[in-house]
């Protein structure tokens, strides 16, 4: 056997060995959403060839950014175990901020964003305050924030209740008409899995210098080989149509600076290991009343960022604004993607992941021309599939552990 072959049935062994340990282990990750978003794209193309198409995929990445921005939010508080039901209501108010700012004051746009993220940032800053001061739950204290900032969001409006922001904003046309010519997307896709393998070598060196088992770098090759070779295939086909939306790709941007944050930064291995266990987590001389008031700070300010965007998309900020099922579904996102309810486990892609299922299914029935009762419906059934799967990890995790 050539040193080439052994060294990919090296690769392969390495990564069965991996996929049997998660199983074993409870640890599936995004294996079922990636799975359930394949069936759910399977099922909708076979029933109408137009879902695939790369005219309806670049609506579908659009209709992900806001929302899928909010969700990445409630995966942060859902990481310590704590929920936060009011991120519909302050991305209302944003929505409100912004339209207000641009059209009847007159303010220039950087201004009224940055008013509407400090309006997010004090948001989080009394949640946090409220629950490491007085331990009131977190569902308490949110449920009041959404009645109260909803309030304030009619009151920003005013007697009208809607306001429109000129299509010729640079609001609008980030959210709706700018996309990215195809060598610059190349370009990203390139820089993103060149910077993942980079990462995955420092890692590997560090793990070396530690006495500690790394994973053969062939296999981290082929990875971030894989990730450019999807990117390409999906910029090649989405550029027959528009191309890929500036938009998306800022939400996709959030979404790995989120990541690395969580996986990379002391902060970030703060937030798991208050979310496992909160006492030893005090124990090990983390402060945890600030872990808790950075992530509703953060979470405020996602779901303002979420507001202005939807803003953009829509052109507008209404009553409606960051109601209907808003909040619903960038709740839902974070679970569906594979965050736990329990905390102490997901990641920031379960943002994009579980965004991309609840989207495709409203999406897929729109083509479809269904109620959007049934819509509620199988979101609902995905939801509940979704916690059932976390709780039996949870178990299998525990017996694993325990044996």
């Amino acid at each position: 056997m050539t040193d080439t072959t052994a060294d990919r049935t090296s690769w392969l062994r390495i990564a069965l060995g991996d996929l049997r340990t998660r199983l074993t282990g409870g640890n599936l990750g995004s294996v079922p959403v990636i799975v359930g978003l394949v069936v759910i794209w399977g099922v909708f193309q076979a029933l109408n060839p137009s879902f695939l198409s790369a005219d309806n995929l670049v609506n579908l990445t659009l209709q992900c950014a806001a929302v899928g921005t909010i969700a990445i939010g409630v995966v942060l508080v859902l990481l310590l175990g704590q929920i936060d039901l009011s991120v519909g209501s302050v991305s209302g108010l944003a929505a409100a901020i912004v339209g207000v700012g641009l059209t009847q004051l007159n303010w220039p746009l950087a201004v009224t964003i940055l008013c509407a993220l400090l309006t997010g940032v004090a948001i989080g800053l009394l949640y946090g305050f409220l629950y490491t001061r007085f331990g009131v739950p977190s569902f308490i204290i949110t449920l009041a924030g959404l009645l109260g900032i909803l309030g304030l969001q009619l009151k920003v409006l005013g007697p009208t209740g809607s306001i429109n922001i000129p299509f010729d904003s640079p609001l609008v046309l980030f959210a709706t008409s700018w996309f990215l010519p195809p060598w610059l997307a190349y370009a990203i896709s390139g820089l993103w899995a060149g910077s993942m393998f980079v990462s995955a070598v420092l890692r590997q060196r560090r793990r070396k210098r530690a006495d500690l088992p790394t994973a053969a770098l062939g296999w981290q090759a082929a990875k971030a080989g894989g990730l450019f070779l999807l990117c390409a295939v999906a910029v090649s086909y989405l550029a027959t149509d528009d191309g890929v939306g500036v938009m998306f790709v800022f939400f996709i941007v959030l979404v790995i600076v989120m990541d690395v944050v969580l996986t990379r930064t002391r902060w970030g291995r703060e937030v798991y290991a208050v979310g496992g266990s909160v006492e030893a987590a005090r124990r090990a001389g983390i402060r945890v009343n600030r872990v808790y008031v950075s992530v509703f700070v953060l979470c405020s300010t996602f779901a303002v960022v979420g507001g202005i965007l939807a803003a953009g998309r829509l052109s507008s900020a209404s009553l409606s604004s960051g109601g209907g099922d808003t909040n619903l579904n960038a709740i839902a996102a974070a679970v569906i993607g594979g965050t736990s309810l329990f905390g102490g486990r997901g990641s920031a892609w379960s943002a994009l992941l579980g965004i991309a299922v609840i989207q495709s299914i409203s999406n897929g029935l729109t083509l479809l021309n269904l109620d959007s009762s049934i819509r509620y419906m199988i979101t609902g059934g995905v939801l509940l599939l979704a916690v059932i799967i976390d709780s039996l990890s949870r178990k299998s995790r525990a017996a694993h552990g325990q044996a």
